[in-house]
């Protein structure tokens, strides 16, 4: 699994060869009802267990400002920090053609129709660093300024670094510093 390294899983393994049989199974059962009910949002592509989810569904946010990430984890990362009120887009990852993924792999041309349509003032590119992440952001910044203003989180981020992994005050920090794109 992304992120546990051979000690931690050898610590889990052995944790919960140590559990009762009726503990395991039920967690076992709840890995298995989160697969089938989890999906995505068929505006926003965030993870929901409802057809739209939580976020597109309330009234409250600024339907004025879209916040283009590159995957859940990064919406997450982005509520933390309670700074940003609008709407969200999730790619689904970043172009990267050494993984062979190009712009017809991620959600890129439901954005567009989506821009197009509900004509948002602002959208904001949230997406990291790395090479993958800036062209992703050049590719999609030039696709979406003939709709509206596009704008990107500034660089309070570290190069290669990931959003999910920056601290609440960084991710704020780097949302009220963004910049329209050239």
């Amino acid at each position: 699994m992304p992120g546990v390294g051979p000690k931690t899983a050898q610590r889990l393994a052995l944790h919960i060869l140590k559990r009762p049989e009726a503990e395991v199974r039920a967690l076992a059962q709840a890995l298995i009802d989160a697969k089938k009910q989890v999906g995505l949002c068929r505006e926003c592509f965030h993870l929901s267990a409802d057809p739209i989810c939580e976020i597109c569904r309330n009234p409250n946010r600024d339907i004025k400002t879209l916040c283009v990430v590159a995957d859940s984890r990064d919406v997450i990362a982005l509520e933390k920090t309670r700074e940003y009120k609008g709407k969200y887009h999730v790619l689904g990852g970043v172009i990267s053609p050494i993984d062979g993924i190009g712009p017809e792999q991620l959600n890129i041309q439901a954005l567009v129709r989506r821009v197009s349509q509900q004509q948002p003032q602002e959208v904001i590119l949230a997406i990291s660093p790395s090479v993958e992440g800036e062209t992703t952001t050049l590719y999609i910044g030039q696709l979406l300024k003939p709709f509206t203003k596009v704008t990107r989180i500034a660089f309070g981020l570290p190069v290669g670094g990931d959003l999910e992994y920056a601290d609440e005050v960084t991710l704020a920090r780097a949302l009220e510093g963004r910049r329209e794109l050239d």
